[in-house]
C-alpha cells in the first residue's frame, strides 16, 4: 500500500515532475497538515462496512487514509492532470473506484454515474453503509452537500472541509445574520457540528479565507417526518427569496391563489406575529409552516 503523504515539499515535486500547477477556479487548495487529515478522519468515524464518497480527489493524499478503514471508496475529480496523478499514487487499492468526472450534472443534482458507483458498493454486501468524507472543492462545497441530502438513499454522515463561511451559515441558529435556507434545509434532517476551524496556512496555495471541519449526522426520523422533501426544499428557498422580506409577504407573492386574510389567519395559528421574517424561525417551525400552506391550498382548491 503507498505511504500516506501530502507535504507541501511532495505537493510541489508532484505537480513540478507532472508540469501541472493548481487551479483556483475548481477550488483546489490542499490541505497540507497530516495531523488534520487524521482529525477529519476520526471525526468521519469509519467501519469495515462503510462505503465513502470522497469529491475532490486531489492528489489522493485523504484516498490512501480513507482505503484501509473502509469497505469501499468512490473518489471523483473534474480535473483530468490531477486524475492522472492522483492514479499513479493509488494504483494498487483494491478497494478504491476512480472516477474524473464533475460530481454534479447540474447545480442541484448529483452525477448519476457518481450515484451508480456508490450504490453499486452499497449493494455489494448487506450492512453497508453510506458516507461521504472530503476536502470539497471550495467552489462546489454547498451544493454538494444540499443536493445529497435530496437524494432517496442519501449519507449517513457527511464529513468535510468547507469554506468557514459556508460551515457557520449551516450550524447558524435562528436569528443570526448567517441563518437561512441552508441551515434550514440541512438541520431539518441533521445534527451538524463544526469539528475544526482551519487558518490558511495549513493550505497549499493558501486560500484567502478560512476553512472548517464540518461533520454532519442524518436522522432518520426527522427525515421522514417531512413528507416531501423536494416540496419542503423549495418551499424554504422561496421563503428566503427576499432576505429581509417579512414572512407574511413573501408567502402572498410565491402562493397568490392565499389571500391576504388566509395569510394572516395561518401565520396566527402558528403564532407567528404579523412582522416575522424566515430568518427568524427554527427548522421545526418552517416544516410546520409548509404543511399549513399547503392544507390552506388544498382547502382553497378541492379536487
Amino acid at each position: 500500500m503507498p505511504t500516506p503523504k501530502q507535504t507541501l515539499s511532495f505537493l510541489l515535486r508532484r505537480f513540478r515532475e507532472a508540469g501541472i500547477r493548481p487551479h483556483s477556479n475548481l477550488g483546489q487548495n490542499f490541505l497540507i497538515d497530516l495531523n488534520l487529515q487524521h482529525l477529519l478522519l476520526d471525526a468521519a468515524a469509519l467501519g469495515p462496512e462503510d462505503v465513502v464518497l470522497e469529491i475532490g480527489t486531489g492528489t489522493g493524499g485523504l484516498t490512501m487514509l480513507l482505503a484501509p478503514r473502509a469497505a469501499a471508496i468512490v473518489t471523483v475529480e473534474v480535473d483530468q492532470d490531477l486524475f492522472q496523478l492522483a492514479a499513479e499514487e493509488l494504483d494498487g487499492l483494491p478497494n478504491v473506484t476512480m472516477l474524473c468526472a464533475d460530481a454534479l450534472r447540474t447545480k442541484n443534482r448529483m452525477n448519476p454515474e457518481v450515484l451508480e458507483a456508490v450504490y453499486a458498493q452499497l449493494d455489494a454486501a448487506p450492512g453497508r453503509h453510506f458516507k461521504l468524507v472530503a476536502n470539497l472543492p471550495f467552489n462546489v462545497a454547498t451544493p454538494i452537500l444540499a443536493t445529497l441530502l435530496a437524494l432517496d438513499r442519501p449519507p449517513e454522515t457527511m464529513t468535510a472541509t468547507i469554506q468557514k463561511e459556508v460551515a457557520d451559515r449551516i450550524v447558524a441558529r435562528p436569528g443570526s445574520k448567517t441563518y437561512g435556507a441552508l441551515a434550514i434545509w440541512i438541520q431539518s434532517q441533521c445534527r451538524t457540528e463544526v469539528v475544526r476551524v482551519l487558518g490558511p496556512s495549513v493550505f497549499w496555495p493558501r486560500p484567502k479565507v478560512s476553512s472548517a471541519f464540518l461533520h454532519i449526522t442524518l436522522e432518520e426520523d426527522r427525515r421522514r417526518a417531512i413528507p416531501d422533501l423536494a416540496g419542503f426544499h423549495g418551499f424554504v428557498r422561496k421563503m428566503f427569496m427576499h432576505r429581509r422580506k417579512l414572512l407574511r409577504s413573501e408567502l402572498l407573492a410565491n402562493f397568490k391563489d392565499l389571500g391576504k386574510t388566509q395569510v394572516d389567519g395561518l401565520l396566527a395559528a402558528l403564532g407567528f406575529a404579523p412582522t416575522v421574517r424566515a430568518e427568524q424561525i427554527s427548522p421545526e417551525q418552517m416544516l410546520a409552516l409548509c404543511a399549513a400552506v399547503g392544507q390552506a391550498r388544498t382547502a382553497a382548491h378541492p379536487r
